[in-house]
């Protein structure tokens, strides 16, 4: 909608291929693929005001050289071969990275190269065939659920909806060419609901949840619950005020913290 595109392409400069169709700047990025480099350059293109990030593709910063399955075998390598070591190393970076693009503060669009999967059944010949049955994301397992919405697309060029919060695309599939119907539809959901609070009044009051003493942050998880808010980072900009009414009633009430113990995760909002 107007706003700057910026592509981290890893795959040898091919997003430059569409340059005749689509305007956006272009980050190419080679070897080492370090997840804490794409946390980085997504940093970066939050600071120059991107609208929309694609990432092509994600798969690198699992699999390539310098990714997380070389993190993991260097880790364990250097514990005497223990594979639990190298995932407790190379987990967090893994994690900061999906972070990352969960918070950045606009559009994230990534590709995943998938991995096809075979099964042998009888064809109409009754003659034993290969059949594909499925695309599975090469990256770690689970990661389709970090995102709002999730597409396959077969050797056909269907485009096939996987998973998606967008109730109204749920189960889709768009035939070749078609898939932009999808595109707008999705487009219009996200524009329908009240928008998420920004970065910085998140930060702002996740930051006066953090001061608040333990009792007081207990008592907060409380009276947040009734009032039926979600965590900070989904607070919309019609309930900023109401969760912020609610801080500042706590801390006016000033409880005393000498004989409490800190609360669990769960019990704080943010």
């Amino acid at each position: 909608e107007g706003g700057k595109i910026a592509v981290i392409d890893t795959e040898r400069d091919s997003a430059k291929l569409y340059a005749d169709r689509f305007g956006f700047d272009s980050l190419s990025m080679s070897a080492p693929y370090h997840p804490d480099r794409l946390v980085e350059a997504l940093k970066v293109a939050q600071d120059e005001g991107y609208a929309c990030v694609v990432i092509d593709s994600l798969t690198h910063f699992w699999n390539g050289q310098g990714g997380i399955l070389e993190i993991v075998d260097q880790a364990g390598a250097a514990n005497k071969g223990n594979a639990f070591s190298g995932w407790k190393v190379a987990t967090p970076i893994q994690q900061r990275m999906v972070d990352a693009i969960l918070a950045f503060d606009g559009h994230i669009i990534t590709t995943m190269r998938s991995k096809t999967e075979y099964s042998l059944e009888k064809n109409e010949y009754g003659k034993i065939s290969p059949k594909k049955v499925g695309l599975a994301p090469q990256q770690r397992d689970g990661i389709e659920y970090e995102y709002t919405l999730v597409l396959e697309m077969d050797t056909e060029h269907r485009t096939i909806i996987g998973k998606t919060r967008c109730e109204v695309l749920a189960d889709k599939v768009f035939p070749a060419n078609s898939a932009i119907d999808g595109a707008n539809t999705f487009l219009n959901w996200l524009k329908s609901g009240d928008p998420i609070i920004t970065a910085t009044e998140r930060d702002a009051l996740d930051g006066r949840i953090r001061s608040l003493t333990p009792e007081q942050r207990r008592a907060l998880s409380g009276v947040w619950a009734e009032a039926g808010l979600p965590k900070v980072a989904s607070l919309t900009q019609n309930r900023y005020a109401d969760a912020l009414a609610l801080v500042e009633s706590v801390m006016a009430d000033g409880a005393d913290e000498s004989d409490e113990v800190a609360p669990t995760s769960e019990e704080v909002p943010s």
